[in-house]
Order: structure tokens, then C-alpha cells, then sequence
């Protein structure tokens, strides 16, 4: 699909991305500008006072708020102000230690000491000063995150609901927000049958949109994502605070594509480094990724495994774990339906969205990102969070809403399951350095009718699949326990809502039911007694009739698999 000279323009892209993207102006102010509202972005962070509370938006890639972490990093190492921030995002903003330009920009000791985060994982830097005692680390799932940003905007000042309870986040089941053992003090209380999540006021807002005019007005036309934007300006404002937006570009006034008024802006920061997503600069940026786009999807599908390999951001998959994703693909199938509204997680779900692209079965359903894309096809890798031609973008509250409301199918990954049928994907060991965080995950399960959960059978297993059939060379550490290290998914609340629930791996297919963990499908060739019931710590029940179905052959070797809706 792609030409020789698409890949050179590519990797042209990568090159010149990784060369340059470090390079930055704080002090840079446009001398065209006479509006009071441009300011640089030292002028900005300056602006911030010590103990502030401050929300940034943004999502991995998309959207990031560089220019402003940059430039607060510079004053605070130049005057050791501002500092003892409390720090709050929504989504992942962080590179994992090897990108510059992330929140991990402001991980030095005092600058930020409390940290509210929805998906720490790639916040490595703050993770490093909680495990050493220099930040309190709390968490909550981002749907309530972005109510309580919202409410805020709106005078309200905490937030009751459901999502949650039975799992780590309901004081009565685990620890609540506090994750660190400094943590002073727990922004989620029970409340009846429900929890009552809460946020410290924020003070300053900040956010990266494509343009301003000279009024100050933002747009987002051209942007991959919204996230909380406008969310955040609103709720700084409400406050009494400062609301900060970095632009990629300065265009004429058009009152029909004002995104936020200016009177919701205090000031703005000009750059022309601004991205529009990751690797690609707002002023080329991507049509691809913007609402109204009408691209050749196969083309783009192709163009963004060639830059997520070159990468390596995109794990190589072996002839097992192309088999588990036919299979959870297979079940994907045979539990939507066309018209479905429709999740997809990071990791193997993105293998299952790959399976249904393929087929061509992407195009009757509605694909959701919790960054507030509607529509389209999910984009992977480091473009996770948008989407190829996508209908609609809102900010992520409605997104949530949506899903409360109506998500059909959801399909993630998981750390652990357990006998209950709990699942975990926010703690993956015990050092504070290795938290992932609930992400979006606690509304989409709460949402979802359909949890399609997939993963594999053991971490650092060696496994091979010869003739379709498997085999365990090597066991490795069972990922099916009896008690999940921490619950980010409630089996019995997950019950008690009527759901249906999956948990696709390598050996098999398990459901949730009354009884337990069932075992329903499992791959030919595993010993159900040896591979399965020996092997993994948690209780696993057998059907009723003590039969199990195996998996169908084109699964377990590809050859004439297809995926299509059920007559």
C-alpha cells in the first residue's frame, strides 16, 4: 500500500521530529501582537504562584502542553518558583523517561508535591518522586475527573455516583485516591451506595489548541482531540484563576468556529512548534485525524503502522498472540451488533481492532475514544486516543456521559484477573514506579453491557502453536490469581449489573457467571487439567455439563478465518 516514497516522507517525518524535539522559545512573544492577552510563555509560567492548583490538558501524543512545562521547568530551576504545586491531568501526559516536552518536564523535588492523575504509567518522573517520598500520588478514574472539572466550571463541588464501588477506589474495599503513603489526605468518601469524589479548586487551567485569533478567541478546527480544553478554561475562570492556551497559529476572526470565547481566556502563548499530535506540527498538521476528513483509510491504516513499527512502539506479535486476537475478535464479532457504540483499549484490544478492520465490519460500528472522539477508525500506537476520518469530537465529559449512557462493547486489557472474576489493569507491581492508574477504565466498565477483557494466560510464559495447536514450553507467573493485587473491575458488581463478561487468553475463553470463573473455549491442544486448573491460583469452574468447547481451527491457525456478523 505505501510507496517507496511515502515511506521516505515518513520517515523524513520521524527524523525531523526527533531532531527538533527539544527545540523550543519560552521568552518568544509576537511582535505583531499588541493584544495584552499574548504573552510568552516565561511570561505565563511567572504568572503562576507557589501552592497553585493547576489542570492540564491533553492526551499521550495528542495535543500536548509543552511550550508551558518547558517554560515553567526553566523559571523554577532559574528562581525556584513556582513551586509546591498540586498537579492535576486527566489522561496519560507523561513520555515514560524518553520523550522531552511531557509533564515529566516539571518532575523535580518541590516544583509539583501533589499529583492527582487518572493514567500515571508514563508519568515516570513523578512516579520516581512519589516512591521516594517527595510527592503525594493520588488517582481517580477519569470520567470522574472530568465531571468534577466540569462542575467546577459550574460551582459544584464534588460528584456522586456508583462508578467505583467494590473496587480499589471505594474506601471501603482499598485506599480510595491516595496512592502514596504520604498521601495526606483521600478525595473519594463512601456515600450510601455510592462514592463522593471531590478535587481541590483549580487555579490555573492550561491547554494546546490549534489557533487564536487577535481577540484571543480559540478554535479547534485541525485539532486530533479535545479532552478538557474547554472544561478547564471554564473551570479556572469559575474559580477565579487563570485560564493559559498555547496556539499553533494566529487566523482571522470566524465567530461560526469559535471553540471557546475569548472572555473564557486570560492569555495567550504563541507557538509555532505547537503539535497537533505526536511527530506532526499543528501547521502540517495531519487531515487524517480532524472531524469532516474523507481519507483513504487503508493508506492511513498503512501509514501509521509504518511510523508506530519504526517506532517500535508497535510490539512485534508472534503466531500465539495473533491467535488470541482472533479469537477475542471472533467473540467480538458474535457479541456486537451492527450500529454498536464501541470502546477499544491500548494493547491486544488494538490487535482486535486491527481483526475488525481487516474485515471490513469497522464500517457498522461506532468507534469511541475517551478523549472525546467520535467515529472513525481508532488510531494506534502513539496516535492512541484519535481516530482515521473521524465524525465528531466533543470533550471528554460527554464522551463519559455517552458511555454511562449507551457503550455497547468494550474490549481492554488486563493485568490480573482473580476467582471473583475482579480484574486489575491499574497496579502492575509493587513499587510506586510501576503504577498505571484507572484511566478511563472504571466508567467504560460501569458503561458497557459487553466487557470483552483480553490477555495473556501467564506473563513471560514461552508458548508456541504448531499445526493449531498449543503448547506451554515454559509456565510462567499466573495472571489468573485467587485475590487481584488491586481492583480496578468488580466481578460481583459487574453481576449484579447484568453484563456480560470475557476474559479472552491464550489457552482460552472464560466467562463470568454466578458460579465463578467458567471455563468455556479452550485452545486445541491445551490439557485443560495441566495447562489451566493446575496451573493458574485462581478457582476456575467447569461448565455445568462439564464439557468445554474447543476453538474452532481457523482460529488457532488462521487459515480461512473471517470475521462477519452472526445470521
Amino acid at each position: 500500500m505505501l510507496t517507496a516514497m511515502d515511506k521516505t516522507r515518513l520517515l523524513a517525518n520521524i527524523v525531523r521530529w526527533r531532531l527538533t524535539w527539544s527545540r523550543r522559545d519560552t521568552r518568544y512573544r509576537p511582535a505583531d501582537l499588541d493584544s495584552h492577552k499574548f504573552i510568552s510563555a516565561r511570561e505565563a509560567a511567572q504568572k503562576i504562584k507557589d501552592a497553585s492548583v493547576v489542570f492540564s490538558c491533553g492526551m499521550a501524543g495528542h495535543a500536548r502542553c509543552s511550550i508551558f512545562y518547558w517554560a515553567i521547568r526553566e523559571c523554577f530551576e532559574e528562581t525556584g518558583h513556582p513551586k509546591g504545586l498540586t498537579w492535576i491531568n486527566v489522561g496519560a501526559q507523561g513520555g515514560r523517561g524518553r520523550v522531552p516536552g511531557t509533564i515529566e518536564e516539571l518532575g523535580f523535588p518541590g516544583l509539583i508535591t501533589r499529583y492527582i492523575v487518572g493514567h500515571a504509567e508514563t508519568a515516570k518522573a513523578q512516579l520516581k518522586l512519589a516512591e521516594e517520598g517527595q510527592l503525594e500520588l493520588h488517582t481517580m478514574g477519569q470520567a470522574e475527573m472530568a465531571f468534577l472539572v466540569e462542575g467546577q466550571a459550574e460551582g459544584k463541588t464534588d460528584l456522586e455516583t456508583t462508578v467505583g464501588v467494590g473496587t480499589f477506589l471505594d474506601p471501603r474495599v482499598g485506599s480510595g485516591s491516595a496512592v502514596s503513603p504520604n498521601a495526606r489526605e483521600n478525595f473519594i468518601e463512601p456515600a450510601g451506595d455510592k462514592l463522593r469524589y471531590r478535587l481541590p479548586k483549580i487555579d490555573v487551567g492550561i491547554f494546546s489548541a490549534p489557533y487564536a485569533d487577535r481577540e484571543g478567541n480559540i478554535y479547534f478546527k485541525h485539532a486530533a482531540t479535545l479532552t478538557e480544553n474547554e472544561l478547564a478554561a471554564k473551570a479556572a475562570k469559575a474559580n477565579g484563576g487563570l485560564s493559559l492556551a498555547a496556539v499553533g497559529g494566529i487566523v482571522e476572526k470566524n465567530e461560526a468556529e469559535i471553540g471557546i470565547p475569548a472572555k473564557y481566556i486570560d492569555y495567550v502563548v504563541f507557538n509555532s512548534r505547537n503539535e497537533q499530535t505526536g511527530s506532526v506540527p499543528q501547521r502540517r498538521y495531519w487531515p487524517m485525524f480532524t472531524v469532516g476528513a474523507n481519507v483513504d483509510v487503508a493508506k492511513a491504516v498503512a501509514e501509521l503502522k509504518y511510523i508506530n513499527s519504526t517506532l517500535k512502539i508497535t510490539p512485534l506479535r508472534g503466531p500465539v498472540e495473533n491467535a488470541l486476537a482472533r479469537l477475542a475478535a471472533s467473540l467480538f464479532a458474535s457479541e456486537a451488533r451492527p450500529g454498536a457504540t464501541v470502546n477499544i483499549g491500548v494493547g491486544l484490544p488494538e490487535e482486535v481492532c486491527r481483526l475488525v478492520y481487516e474485515s471490513g465490519l469497522y464500517k457498522d460500528l461506532i468507534f469511541t475514544s475517551e478523549t472525546g472522539v467520535y467515529g472513525g477508525l481508532p488510531a494506534p500506537g502513539i496516535f492512541f486516543g484519535g481516530a482515521i476520518n473521524p465524525v465528531r469530537m466533543e470533550n471528554s465529559a460527554w464522551m463519559f456521559r455517552l458511555y454511562l449512557e449507551k457503550l455497547d462493547v468494550a474490549v481492554l486489557g488486563l493485568l490480573e484477573a482473580d476467582s471473583e472474576g475482579n480484574v486489575n489493569v491499574s497496579k502492575r507491581g509493587p513499587k510506586l514506579t510501576d503504577y498505571v492508574g484507572p484511566g478511563g477504565f472504571p466508567a467504560i466498565v460501569a458503561g458497557a453491557k459487553t466487557i470483552i477483557f483480553v490477555g495473556s494466560w501467564m506473563a513471560h510464559a514461552k508458548m508456541n502453536l504448531k499445526d493449531g495447536r498449543l503448547a506451554i514450553d515454559e509456565p510462567g507467573t499466573p495472571k489468573f490469581v485467587d485475590k487481584a493485587s488491586q481492583i480496578t473491575f468488580s466481578g460481583k458488581e459487574g453481576l449484579r449489573q447484568g453484563k456480560r463478561v470475557y476474559y479472552v487468553t491464550n489457552v482460552g475463553v472464560f466467562k463470568l457467571t454466578p458460579r465463578g470463573l467458567e471455563l468455556w473455549k479452550a485452545m486445541p491442544g491445551v490439557d485443560i487439567q495441566r495447562d489451566i486448573l493446575q496451573t493458574a491460583t485462581a478457582k476456575i469452574v467447569l461448565p455445568a455439563n462439564g464439557r468445554v468447547e474447543t476453538v474452532e481451527d481457523s482460529i488457532a491457525t488462521g487459515e480461512n478465518f473471517r470475521l462477519s456478523w452472526p445470521e
